[in-house]
């Protein structure tokens, strides 16, 4: 991944004004190492005259630098994409659909979308990170209570388990957390997913923790203690997401909460380059795969 420095804003507007230069930048971070054919894999192509797309020297197939990406078939122009990946990654507390309309000047529903896709280009590009070293583990609930206005475990809030990595001072790495029921076979499910076996993981004592952790991990557990110091990490990320979701977004349902959780996670394991976001953000959305207006809809 190219290591350049961060640009600002004048910078951006200069080297990012036309189609062509986006797709150029783009097209480096989809094949930094030439085109490789999404269809038989071979090397090279050439450029189709008077169409931004590419055929295959070997096969022939023709491809657009978007095409099986979340830009696939896009209505919007590539500035316009590179202006959004700018905005988002520029502050961190993030941007609503409100504010990039405005700032834009393009539909609601246009701005929902995109950032849409942007947070599942994020999350495809976490997904198969592996946690390691120590890992707390804790589960987390969001949204406002229904009925019976409980908190905690038994509410009726979305509930999710939360992951995270420390070094070998005690800090906090990686950052992962998901939409997850808690019974036992779910938590193993996100314990495979997410850590290796015979890793050391560290979580109260929750029944289904330690049912689901019993075997492949080595597994410590104590109940909880407020003020104890215990899961400190954990504890304190799952506190700075809320605040970050509340801070920018507001009304988030179960149905779209992934995502919001993606983005976070995909800028705290970056936390420190900040002024690399853009363009880790340009090759999370050059190595992603479809996201359709259905799949977010229905």
């Amino acid at each position: 991944m190219s290591q350049e420095k961060g640009m600002s804003f004048k910078e951006f507007r200069q080297r990012f004004q036309t189609e062509e230069a986006c797709e150029a930048y783009l097209f480096e971070r989809r094949w930094p190492d030439g085109f490789i054919c999404p269809k038989c894999g071979g090397i090279g192509c050439y450029q189709l005259r008077g169409r931004r797309e590419y055929a295959c020297k070997h096969c022939h197939r023709q491809c657009s630098v978007t095409a099986g990406t979340v830009l696939h078939r896009t209505h919007l122009p590539l500035t316009i994409w590179f202006w959004a990946i700018y905005l988002m990654a520029r502050d961190k507390r993030g941007i609503s659909a409100v504010q990039l309309s405005s700032e834009l000047e393009i539909a609601y529903s246009s701005a929902w979308y995109l950032l849409h896709r942007l947070r599942k280009a994020m999350g495809q590009r976490d997904q198969d990170h592996i946690l390691s070293g120590i890992v707390e583990l804790d589960d987390a609930y969001f949204g406002a209570p229904k009925s019976n206005g409980k908190r905690g475990r038994g509410t009726e809030k979305t509930s999710a388990l939360a992951t995270v990595s420390l070094s070998e001072q005690g800090h906090p790495r990686f950052f992962k957390i998901q939409v997850s029921k808690l019974d036992a076979p779910a938590v193993s499910a996100v314990a495979r997913r997410t850590v290796p076996p015979g890793s050391e993981i560290h979580s109260d004592a929750l029944g289904s923790f330690r049912a689901a952790l019993r075997e492949g991990y080595a597994h410590h557990y104590q109940v909880f203690v407020k003020g104890s110091g215990a899961l400190r990490w954990v504890h304190t990320l799952i506190s700075n997401l809320k605040a970050f979701l509340q801070g920018t977004y507001h009304g988030l349902g179960k149905k779209h909460l992934q995502g919001y959780f993606d983005e976070f996670c995909f800028r705290f394991n970056r936390r420190f380059w900040p002024n690399l976001l853009f363009p880790r953000l340009v090759c999370a959305v050059a190595a992603s795969n479809i996201l359709g207006y259905d799949d977010l809809t229905r």
